[in-house]
């Protein structure tokens, strides 16, 4: 039997194959065109809705993670194949001619209209879907628009590959032992084992998160800096990894779903079902916080060059900061990794938001993996002992595994009728060597808190209808859940329980960690620009890039503003930004969300300010009012009913240092 076929709660990862992916998606996409077919007949078209692709969906995602986090040439092969059907079939569903009608029809009855609450939303929500996918389109529109979405897929998907290829594609292997100095121990343990496991002498290192990082911040030789930072820096510039052309296909194949939409441009489109609504609102929004921190960005860059006593290239930014870092608070962020082993900052971590929440996280071992180092986790109601949903932690980096961090859904339950939701967090931290267990960096574990968080507004959603329920809310509220879990890794009660010396149990000492607080709103300034600079170069390719100008060249003109020093001719950080181009949507014209919801979370927490940090009213509150909602009322009104008014962007303002 095909192992992607039936939903499993215990999903079968030991038994899916390259070959089993293609014979399943065809089943599938039979089996979904059939229910949408249902659908049309049915009197009440919304919860055959809700529900007609989740094996389809169920399928692709373990497909998709997968392709993710355990790839081979065949499995890539066969998740390439499926992707255009796959995504053709999507696209086809709001342009169906008898689900449209049959939705307006419905619409139009006395029960249709005298829906309330989560239902009527839904309903909403699905009619203005509709017409934003080409319902009211004529035959030549939608059959013009299926053809943009299978190229879209395609070309996305195409673009993460160029990227993941191109990333590990490069290594630098160092022989010389004197052109390590200045990184700490535990990165050149990490760059031995890395040379170890490829059998060749010497220390490797990669352009894997923990190795640049740490070249990047510590490393003395300016000259190895620079290439790290070069190769970082054009990844999929060039070669046959390019993903330039790719890049400008995807931005005029994005731009003209829009105009065919009837939108001024992409980003008018992906934002009118999001808190922003509007490509300009969201500019408007990324100006005002840029001209509230550009005074304090240049100080802190004029202070960094005095400190360092030369001009600093971009190789040289982190690492002189660093060096001004310590100079100035007598702090080594090296210093607080013994404190942060990585079982310690997950179980601690679950005790702080389990006493919050009102939950219980058990690890259990009788769920199939996909990787050995995978580990599985269930989630308890600590009042009634409900199974709320269980999870995947996959914290490492692999040759065959994806960059950076990220929580998914696999599958979305029902509470009503028992049924929990299941989903899977993944991280790429720095991993365990020399018989040490995994020390991570305080950023690290922030990290962890940050993918929890969106872990727990998929696992805690108590919405009836699937398409509104847990993660499934406009993108400029999806970060809420997670960034507002970071302020915990600041708060010397929650870092006395997920912070302590691997060695001796011992808390972080009082003086580092005043040393710490105090570096915290150190250079927060270039920390806002860079987040800023990504999110206005992603709404300027969407809203004013015209097509002229080389692609690369144009979002180099466009992030120089916010960078700390002159980027090089052949900046080319654009051309491996997967945030923005490894889908058809993504974050493409998203990105200033991390800052929207930054501003919500900065303010959300001063609630849990004001009335404790481990605040259980507030705690059951916030859970009750935002995790368990999803997306089944206005987020803007979710977030009236958690904070009683509307947020205050002074918050985060204040928390940064760069007020007054």
């Amino acid at each position: 039997m095909n192992p992607l076929t039936e939903i499993a709660f215990k999903v079968p990862f030991d038994q899916v194959e390259a070959t089993h992916v293609e014979p399943a998606v065809d089943e599938l996409l039979a089996d979904a065109n059939q229910r949408v077919e249902a659908a049309v007949t049915d009197p009440n078209p919304l919860k055959a809705i809700d529900i007609m692709t989740e094996r389809l969906d169920f399928a692709l995602s373990v497909v998709r993670h997968i392709e993710s986090v355990a790839t081979t040439p065949a499995f890539r092969a066969a998740h390439n194949a499926v992707q255009p059907k796959a995504s053709a079939f999507y696209s086809s569903i709001p342009l169906n001619e008898g689900l449209w009608k049959a939705i307006k029809a419905y619409a139009g009855t006395e029960e249709g209209r005298s829906l309330k609450g989560t239902y009527q939303r839904f309903l909403t929500k699905t009619i203005d879907s509709f017409k934003r996918h080409g319902a009211d389109l004529d035959a030549a529109g939608k059959a013009r628009l299926k053809e943009i979405d299978v190229a879209l897929a395609e070309a996305t998907t195409k673009f993460s590959e160029n990227v993941l290829d191109a990333t590990h594609a490069w290594e630098m292997v160092i022989t010389d032992e004197a052109q390590l100095k200045g990184l700490p121990p535990s990165a050149v343990a990490m760059a031995r084992a890395a040379a170890e496991a490829k059998k060749v002498a010497g220390w490797r290192f990669t352009l894997q998160g923990p190795s640049y990082v740490a070249v990047m911040t510590y490393l003395d030789d300016g000259k190895v800096r620079e290439q790290v930072w070069h190769a970082y820096n054009t990844r999929a510039a060039s070669g046959k990894h390019d993903n330039r052309a790719l890049m400008a296909k995807i931005l005029e194949l994005r731009n003209e779903k829009a105009k065919l939409l009837g939108f001024r441009d992409f980003s008018d489109l992906v934002l009118d079902d999001r808190m922003a609504h509007t490509g300009e609102r969201a500019q408007n929004f990324l100006r005002d916080l840029r001209t509230k921190t550009e005074k304090r960005f240049r100080e802190e860059n004029q202070e960094l060059e005095t400190f360092a006593g030369k001009k600093l290239e971009p190789w040289d930014i982190g690492y002189w900061a660093e060096k001004q870092r310590a100079a100035l608070y007598d702090f080594d962020e090296e210093a607080l990794r013994p404190y942060f082993p990585l079982d310690r900052v997950v179980s601690g971590m679950f005790e702080i938001f389990g006493r919050i929440l009102g939950i219980r996280v058990t690890q259990v071992s009788d769920m199939p993996v996909w990787d050995p180092a995978v580990k599985t986790f269930e989630v308890r109601d600590a009042g009634n002992n409900a199974h709320l949903g269980s999870f995947y932690a996959d914290w490492y980096p692999r040759e065959n595994k994806r960059g950076g961090a990220w929580m998914d859904s696999l599958i979305t339950g029902d509470p009503a009728k028992s049924k929990p939701h299941l989903g899977l967090i993944c991280g790429n931290l720095t991993p365990p060597v020399d018989g040490k267990p995994a020390l991570l960096t305080h950023r690290e574990a922030e990290t962890i808190f940050h993918e929890f968080g969106h872990l727990l507004h998929h696992l805690l959603t108590r919405v009836e209808v699937r398409s509104l329920a847990g993660t499934s809310v406009p993108w400029d509220f999806v970060e809420l859940p997670s960034q507002i879990m970071e302020n915990w890794c600041w708060e010397r009660e929650a870092l006395d329980l997920l912070a302590r010396h691997w060695e001796t149990g011992a808390a972080i000492p009082e003086d580092l960690f005043q040393k710490m607080k105090r570096a915290k709103t150190f250079r927060a300034a270039n920390a806002q620009m860079r987040q800023l600079g990504l999110g206005y170069v992603d709404l300027a390719l969407h809203r004013e890039w015209d097509g002229k100008e080389d692609v690369v060249a144009y979002a180099r003109r466009m992030m120089q503003p916010f960078a700390a020093s002159p980027l090089p001719e052949d900046y080319a950080m654009i051309t491996g930004f997967t945030h923005l181009f490894s889908s058809p949507v993504g974050y493409g014209a998203g990105y200033y969300s991390y800052k929207w919801a930054e501003v919500l979370d900065a303010d959300a927490f001063t609630r849990f300010r004001k009335e404790g940090v481990f605040s259980e009213t507030v705690g059951r509150d916030y859970r009750d009012k935002i995790l368990a909602r999803g997306d089944s009322e206005d987020p803007a009104q979710l977030y009236r009913s958690f904070m009683g008014r509307d947020p205050d962007p002074q918050a985060l303002l204040e928390r940064a240092g760069l007020v007054g």
